[in-house]
């Protein structure tokens, strides 16, 4: 996927159709000249309906396509006969899109499997027809209900990455040279922060020709979680991963309190990123020895941790079947 194309944050307007309006006809037939009220209901406004699309990876078809509207109901007619419904307006988005509220930011749902359907603007309901107002006293009402009109406003839609590894770390902690080795993925690599400032996904072939999918999540900066940087945006990425990679290099001058630092910015973003299955791989490994790695291990956090080199590949095939395993759990 080029990451030019890739769009993971759209704001839209959208709006639903108006109700029909409620007959006001009155029954006259040849031999029924003054037959009571036979007017129909109006037809219902189309939804404005988000729509999950397994085959799709991005939210780019949006980006110059912001404003959608659904069509407006018929109104009802004599005989009773109610008016047709305005067609539905459909947004297709990939798996793990959210929409949000434009004014408030609230969540109001989020797409999680293909082919699933929610409503992002109700259509407005149909006015009621004249023979709903017929009565004892009243028994030929001239009057219906109007239309309820539709919804209309802007609304927010953003994408969280699905893949089964998230690779977290620094900028520049080695995460883009790691995907380009271990996958066919091919993501800007250089030597300075924020190189990479859209996700990147690489399939990673294993044995027996299985796959598992690593997504190069963009770097995190100390106050990610405050929205520093673009930290909201890269903060949102890691929720659908199952497995966390944490990469810190081995020239950090302090591996323990960049792997802390790390860890807080997902609690205080989400609490619930914790549960999430963590490894440790200390990148740029090529540069020690088995001294320096075992005095290294004295002051790392207790979790798996894997020494690696992206450019030697050193420990590669270790680390993909660490991953494998941890995954199959």
């Amino acid at each position: 996927m080029a990451s030019d194309n890739f769009v993971d944050y759209v704001k839209i307007h959208c709006k639903s159709g108006n109700g029909g309006s409620g007959s006001r006809h009155m029954r006259r037939e040849k031999y029924i000249p003054k037959g009571g009220p036979d007017g129909g209901d109006g037809g219902r406004g189309g939804h404005v309906i988000v729509r999950g699309n397994k085959q799709m990876w991005t939210l780019l078809h949006l980006k110059f396509n912001k404003h959608t509207k659904a069509q407006h109901g018929e109104p009802g007619r004599g005989n009773q006969k109610t008016g047709a419904e305005g067609n539905d307006a459909y947004i297709d988005v990939p798996i793990g899109t959210i929409a949000r509220d434009n004014e408030t930011n609230e969540i109001l749902f989020e797409i999680s499997e293909d082919g699933q359907e929610e409503i992002l603007k109700r259509g407005g309901r149909g006015g009621k027809g004249n023979t709903h107002f017929k009565s004892s006293t009243n028994r030929t009402p001239d009057y219906a209900q109007t239309g309820e009109e539709g919804a209309e406003g802007w609304c927010i839609l953003e994408l969280k990455v699905l893949a089964d590894v998230g690779l977290v770390g620094f900028p520049n902690a080695g995460k883009s040279t790691l995907l380009s080795v271990l996958s066919a993925a091919k993501p800007e690599i250089a030597n300075y922060p924020f190189t990479t400032l859209r996700p990147n996904l690489g399939i990673i072939s294993y044995r027996d020709n299985t796959s598992f999918i690593m997504a190069d999540i963009p770097g995190i900066i100390e106050g990610a979680h405050e929205g520093k940087g673009l930290g909201l945006r890269f903060l949102r990425h890691i929720e659908r991963n199952s497995l966390l990679l944490f990469m810190i290099p081995a020239d950090s001058e302090d591996i323990k309190k960049e792997f802390d630092i790390l860890l807080n910015e997902l609690k205080q973003y989400n609490p619930e990123l914790l549960d999430k299955e963590r490894i440790l791989a200390i990148t740029k490994s090529d540069m020690l020895d088995e001294e320096l790695m075992h005095e290294i291990k004295q002051e790392l956090p207790d979790i798996s941790t894997i020494f690696i080199s992206s450019v030697s590949n050193y420990n590669l095939v270790e680390l993909k079947d660490l991953l494998w395993k941890k995954l199959q759990v």
